[in-house]
C-alpha cells in the first residue's frame, strides 16, 4: 500500500512546522473491526478524506475517497469480489488503489489509480499509520489491546463524532473527578469522594498514567446493576494516556477485601478502550469499547454495562461540545488550573513536544 507522504500537500503549509497539524509517525484508530462489513465507510481522518472497506478475503483497506476518473466519492460505490467499484462509471479498484477494470475498455490507463493508506487490524481495532516525510511507512506494529482477545472479558463498543477538538476529549478522560457531577445516574457516585480521591500521576515523554483510589465509598448505579456488591466498596481508576488512545481500568471490590494495587484483584471490572482520532483541527472521532467480567448472565450483564456506558458517553459528549462552543464564543480567555488537571496538562505537553520535534 502507498504511504501518507504524498498527501501532506493537502495541508498547504507555508512553513515546515505547519505541515502536520497532529503528531506524526503514530498509529491512530481508523475504525472498530465491527464497523467494516459489507459496505464502504467514508471517513475523514487527520484531515484526509478516505474510504475504508473490508475485502472479500477479510483484509482491511483504505483509499482516497475520490475516483480518479470524475471525482465521485468511492464511498458511494459498491464492494465486489476483487475490490471497490465506483458508483458513477464503474471503474474497479483493488485494495492497493490500482484500477483493475474499466467497463467497456480493454486498456487501463497507467495513471488510473488512487492513493492507498497503511491499515492494520489487530485485537478488533483497525489502525491507520499517519506518517511523515522521514517515516512514510510504518516503523512499528500497532499497539496491542489483549483485553479484547484474552477471553477474560466480554465487550462491545461503537463510535462518536465530536464537534470539538480531540484534546478536549483527552482532558475529559484524564480527569475522572467530573464523574460525581456529570454522571450522577450511571458511574458517578459521591462527588466529594471523587474530588478528594488520592491521586498519583506518573509520566514519561510518550505517556501519562493517573491512578485514583476511592476507599469505603458507595457503589454507583452501574456497579450495583452489574455486580452483587454490599453497601460499601473500594473503587479504583487507572488511566493510561497515549497520543492516539487512552486505556481506562475502573472497578471495585467489597470494602476491605482486596488490595487495590494487586493486578489480579477480583471484583467488578470495566476496561475501557478510547481511540481519539482527529477528523480536523476542530472535530474528532471517538472510538470506544467497554469490557467487563460478569460472573454469571454474561450477555445480559454485558448489555447492561454497554447501555450504561452509552448513557455516560452521551453525557460526556454533551458537556464537551457545549464547552467548545463556549470557548469559541468567548475567544482566548485564560483558564485556571486546579489539582485534578495534572494528568491532562502533562498529556498536552507531550502532544506539543511531539509536534515541535517535527
Amino acid at each position: 500500500m502507498s504511504n501518507l507522504s504524498s498527501d501532506i500537500d493537502i495541508f498547504q503549509p507555508e512553513t515546515a512546522k505547519a505541515i502536520y497539524p497532529f503528531p506524526t509517525n503514530q498509529w491512530y484508530v481508523a475504525a472498530l473491526s465491527s464497523e467494516l462489513k459489507d459496505k464502504p465507510v467514508a471517513r475523514t481522518l487527520l484531515g484526509i478524506p478516505m474510504v475504508l472497506f473490508r475485502t472479500r478475503d477479510g483484509e482491511v483497506a483504505a483509499l482516497e475517497d475520490r475516483c480518479c476518473h470524475r471525482a465521485l466519492p468511492l464511498s458511494d460505490g459498491t464492494l465486489e469480489e476483487q475490490g471497490l467499484r465506483c458508483g458513477y462509471h464503474g471503474l474497479l479498484f483493488n485494495a492497493d488503489g490500482k484500477c483493475i477494470e474499466v467497463p467497456g475498455q480493454a486498456k487501463i490507463p497507467s495513471k488510473a489509480r488512487v492513493k492507498s493508506y497503511a491499515l492494520r487490524e489487530q485485537d478488533h481495532i483497525v489502525w491507520l499509520w499517519y506518517g511523515s516525510l522521514e517515516c512514510p511507512e510504518p516503523t512499528c506494529e500497532p499497539p496491542r489491546y489483549e483485553v479484547h482477545t484474552s477471553g477474560k472479558y466480554v465487550f462491545d463498543g461503537s463510535s462518536y463524532h465530536y464537534d470539538a477538538p480531540y484534546q478536549l476529549i483527552h482532558d475529559n478522560l484524564l480527569d475522572l473527578s467530573h464523574l460525581g457531577y456529570v454522571h450522577l445516574k450511571t458511574i458517578g457516585g459521591n462527588a466529594a469522594i471523587h474530588m478528594n480521591a488520592k491521586m498519583n500521576v506518573d509520566s514519561d515523554d510518550k505517556s501519562v498514567r493517573v491512578t485514583r483510589y476511592m476507599l469505603n465509598s458507595e457503589p454507583p448505579p452501574t456497579y450495583l446493576a452489574a455486580y452483587p456488591f454490599g453497601d460499601r466498596v473500594d473503587r479504583w481508576q487507572e488511566i493510561e494516556f497515549n497520543v492516539s488512545h487512552i486505556r481506562i481500568w475502573t472497578g471495585a471490590v467489597d470494602v476491605n477485601t482486596e488490595q487495590l494495587d494487586d493486578p489480579e484483584r477480583g471484583g467488578f471490572h470495566m476496561r475501557g478502550f478510547h481511540g481519539i482520532t482527529p477528523e480536523t483541527e476542530t472535530t474528532s472521532h471517538y472510538f470506544w469499547t467497554m469490557a467487563t467480567n460478569p460472573t454469571q448472565n454474561h450477555e445480559k450483564i454485558k448489555e447492561k454495562v454497554i447501555e450504561q456506558t452509552i448513557l455516560t458517553f452521551d453525557e460526556d459528549k454533551e458537556i464537551i461540545e457545549s464547552q467548545y462552543r463556549n470557548m469559541c464564543r468567548f475567544g482566548a480567555k485564560p483558564m485556571i488550573d486546579i489539582h485534578v488537571d495534572v494528568g491532562a496538562n502533562r498529556a498536552r505537553r507531550i502532544v506539543e513536544a511531539l509536534r515541535e520535534n517535527e
